[in-house]
């Protein structure tokens, strides 16, 4: 894969493709979405981003048909999807042990790292973070 122009995104940047309610930053997202379908920058998430993305959809209690609606969504923008292999995860345990993070949150960092990619974010978890290696954009300055 081609990483020049790519971008690992997180869940807290995707979701607001499938969800708009209670979310910031709503055009920097689309205009990311934008860029994308007009391959212009390639986006990139960690497999288990799915997982978060469906938890985050049913934390919004909207009606079950619209949840199923904002699933079937993220199925269909042009996201490459990467399974996690042994290596990617020891990098992601390490980030989450020293930065005291979830495991998730540093699934998407060591992700980022081992492609050379920049992270976008909207997590401010991830963005005070110094990882070395680890580029970071804030959502609100794409």
């Amino acid at each position: 894969m081609n990483t020049e122009n790519s971008y690992v995104i997180d869940t807290s940047v995707a979701v607001k493709w499938f969800n708009r309610q209670d979310e910031s930053y709503i055009e920097q997202a689309d205009k990311l979405l934008r860029d994308s379908q007009l391959d212009k920058v390639s986006l990139i998430m960690p497999e288990l981003a799915k997982y978060e993305i469906g938890n985050a959809l049913l934390n919004k209690r909207m009606p079950l048909a619209n949840t199923l609606n904002s699933l079937a969504t993220c199925y269909s923008i042009p996201i490459h999807f990467i399974p996690q292999d042994r290596k990617q995860a020891q990098s992601a345990m390490q980030i989450a042990f020293d930065e005291k993070l979830t495991f998730y949150d540093a699934s998407f960092m060591a992700l980022a790292k081992e492609l050379d990619a920049h992270l976008i974010t909207d997590n401010p978890k991830h963005q005070k973070r110094k990882v070395k290696g680890l580029k970071v954009i804030n959502l609100e300055d794409y």
